[in-house]
């Protein structure tokens, strides 16, 4: 099918990005890689009046550190952000996870930053987003403001952005010398994640010193494991303890029931997917 007519802007600097979704109003949308929009586009399930392509805004693009920090750019693509020797030396939990993003073909086109503001909670990035508490800078007319992962994914495909503003770049807490696993179940290779677990852990002698857990497609958006969390620090960094910690996964989760699975296959699935990703993550 033929996307409906709109018009087409391409700004070369945030500001004009800005200036341009304000000029257009709500009915704009914003393309980056263009991995979710062009198919919603083709099917007629979105119209918008204007289409601003980010593509040559390059202040969007690359991975820097900023102090105890990562910063990278909304329109750096996950293929960047894999081989990324920053990301991979500080953040390995986003790498291990930006490996099982969709194809080769996707992960060359697609950004990490629109995989973020599209928020669909089956998205592979969401949940290492929040275990790693990221934060998101966003840009408006009013300046840049700053919105912690917790804050910025409000529900279903919806985050804090409003109509005239935009994602420019993700801040990542370094977290050095922690191992992390993303441990994804789906029906086929490169489908979308019907439950999966991000976790990264730093390990002290035999013991496990601090433990970050985020859920995928658990509720309407991505979910913090604070229970697992509290049971592992402390704990040795053992198969049974593993397990004793998974099974509060569950808690606090919202899953839905669908064609792929129900609501109660969600919540066993994440204490399952959570005991071998911890135990991945402390074994790497």
């Amino acid at each position: 099918m033929i996307p409906a007519a709109f018009d087409y802007t391409a700004p070369s600097t945030v500001e004009e990005a800005v200036g341009a979704l304000a000029e257009a109003g709500e009915d704009a949308k914003v393309l980056g890689g263009g991995q979710s929009l062009l198919p919603v586009l083709r099917m007629r399930l979105a119209a918008p009046t204007t289409l601003i392509d980010l593509g040559k805004v390059a202040e969007l693009r690359g991975v820097r550190e900023d102090g105890g920090a990562l910063v990278i750019g909304a329109m750096t693509t996950h293929y960047d952000v894999q081989r990324d020797p920053l990301v991979q030396q500080h953040a390995a939990l986003l790498a291990r996870a930006t490996d099982t993003v969709a194809d080769p073909q996707v992960r060359h086109r697609g950004t990490f930053g629109g995989s973020i503001a599209h928020a669909d909670p089956a998205g592979d990035l969401l949940a290492p987003a929040l275990a790693m508490d990221t934060e998101m800078v966003i840009a408006g007319q009013g300046g840049r403001r700053t919105v912690a992962a917790a804050d910025f994914f409000v529900d279903y495909f919806t985050t804090a952005l409003e109509p005239d503003e935009l994602l420019v770049e993700v801040r990542v807490p370094k977290h050095t010398g922690w191992h992390a696993h993303y441990e994804k179940f789906n029906r086929v290779a490169q489908a979308w994640s019907i439950v999966a677990v991000a976790a990264t852990v730093r390990v002290e002698g035999t013991s496990i010193a601090e433990a970050r857990v985020g859920l995928t497609n658990m509720a309407a958006t991505p979910v913090r494991a604070h229970a697992v969390e509290n049971a592992l620090v402390g704990a040795p960094a053992t198969p049974e303890a593993i397990r004793a910690a998974a099974a509060h996964a569950a808690e606090g989760t919202s899953p839905t029931s669908d064609g792929n699975a129900d609501a109660d296959y969600r919540q066993h699935l994440a204490r399952t997917l959570t005991g071998r990703a911890v135990t991945a993550a402390v074994s790497g």
